[in-house]
């Protein structure tokens, strides 16, 4: 009787497993750049390596910084759509193409891939 509570657990177990969604995957593979304003005004570069997609990620240079990012370049092989805002939030938005570069006019506190 045990054997066959503990088949019948085992198989439950299975059946639940491959019934729930995966994980998502690194799908925007390649690099997406940036510049951001250090120390005495100093502008910088920095770039997020194969980022995942369909998580928003906020620029960790900008966090708890009055400046926002600028100057986005999207070397992904997935559309970026980047947001004025953190937390993906906000009307003020733009979506760049791999591939795509904007120039220094173009804030980012955020970012996802899709």
């Amino acid at each position: 009787m045990r054997v066959r509570n503990t088949l019948a657990a085992a198989l439950g177990a299975l059946l639940l497993s491959a019934a729930l969604p995966a994980s998502p995957a690194a799908a925007a593979i390649g690099d997406f750049q940036y510049t951001y304003v250090g120390l005495n005004g100093v502008h910088l570069q920095a770039e997020l390596n194969n980022p995942d997609s369909g998580q928003c990620i906020n620029i960790p240079e900008t966090i708890g910084s009055a400046l926002p990012a600028l100057a986005p370049r999207n070397y992904t092989t997935a559309p970026a759509t980047v947001f004025l805002d953190a937390d993906c939030d906000g009307d003020v938005y733009r979506t760049l193409a791999p591939g795509q570069r904007l120039g220094n006019g173009l804030r980012l506190r955020s970012v996802i891939f899709s």
